[in-house]
């Protein structure tokens, strides 16, 4: 498993971006791979080498905004005992603070003011669970409900991210209006710090809830469905929201590092079936009762309980079958 790392270096490599954004640009141009042909620029040959690689094969790319440097693994020399990581050819020393426990250094990519290391570390063995957690990710309320059947017990997190987003597309549109589209894209920049850092504590608490307990993680699998017209307007969001998916990434790569198992079910009516008996119930908004056996209940926390009892679907079989037009799609409730 690859993991990536971010440093202060608190040096000035003005004067090398610069050069590496020229060598971009030729690679961009030319397609060229030899770093003799871009000698001329004077940047060093490793991590000449390393942008020409990256941007030659880019056949769509017509121009660079940004470009780091780059330097392999082989132009790098650990010092684990004093936790020191330095590359000869921009004479950068970086003390680390994270663990010791990867088996190499893959690379360092250096911008403005940090420099990025990427490491290798060994995955812990996933732990079959006998139990399930079900969480339900949303756009409106609370980003994730995660509901547990054999204790009863629900946890909501998230809520503030609601908040943020309509916050910051009020504050985009009026901007706009006004023509500042630089503080647009400032106002842009900051929503998703914000929001990255929410889905970081929200997926630690969902991630150290099933270590806890010795659960596996279930999500909804909603791979292909960015294809269906037929959700409501606030689903439509999240099917093309970036922060809504960032949420399942950083769940997966951290259940990966705790070796907590993370599986998928069929997300057909996960919302408006009941958890106790399986039929169709009445939701509306966060209301949910069920008019064949009396159940009551938050949406969200049925939905969850909904999501972790389902089986687990294969998503291998499930992509492939999209890939040649089918889906397979329910036409009832499931029970």
């Amino acid at each position: 498993m690859i993991l990536t790392y971010k440093i202060k270096h608190g040096r000035d490599f003005s004067d090398e971006l610069r050069k590496a954004k020229k060598v971009a640009k030729y690679a961009i141009q030319t397609r060229s791979r030899s770093s003799k042909d871009v000698k001329h620029i004077g940047l060093k040959s490793m991590i000449a080498n390393q942008i020409l690689k990256k941007y030659s094969n880019k056949g769509r790319a017509k121009k660079v905004k940004s470009v780091k440097l780059a330097i392999p693994n082989q132009g790098i020399r650990l010092d684990k005992d004093t936790k020191t990581i330095y590359a000869p050819c921009l004479k950068l020393s970086l003390r680390y603070e994270f663990p010791n426990d990867f088996e190499k250094v893959n690379q360092i990519e250096v911008g403005e003011e940090y420099a990025y290391v990427s490491v290798s570390i060994p995955e812990p063995e996933i732990v079959k669970p006998e139990a399930w957690l079900g969480v339900d990710r949303n756009t409106t309320g609370h980003i994730a409900v995660v509901s547990d059947p054999d204790s009863g017990k629900v946890l909501k997190l998230g809520k503030s991210a609601l908040h943020i987003h309509k916050k910051y597309k009020n504050m985009r549109r009026s901007l706009q209006k006004q023509g500042k589209y630089g503080k647009v894209k400032q106002i842009k920049d900051r929503e998703s710090r914000i929001v990255r850092d929410i889905n970081h504590k929200v997926s630690r608490k969902i991630i150290d809830t099933a270590k806890e307990t010795g659960k596996g993680i279930k999500l909804e699998d909603l791979t292909g469905i960015r294809n269906s017209k037929k959700q409501a307007e606030s689903f439509q969001y999240a099917k093309h929201s970036w922060s809504f998916y960032q949420l399942q990434q950083m769940i997966e790569y951290k259940a990966k590092l705790l070796g907590v198992e993370v599986a998928y079910v069929d997300p057909a009516y996960t919302s408006k079936s009941c958890s106790r008996c399986g039929l169709i119930g009445d939701r509306n908004g966060k209301s949910f009762k069920c008019p064949a056996c009396g159940h009551v209940d938050h949406a969200d926390s049925n939905a969850g309980f909904n999501i972790a009892m389902r089986p687990c679907i294969d998503r291998s079989v499930k992509e492939r079958d999209l890939a040649e037009g089918t889906t397979d799609s329910p036409k009832e409730a499931l029970a």
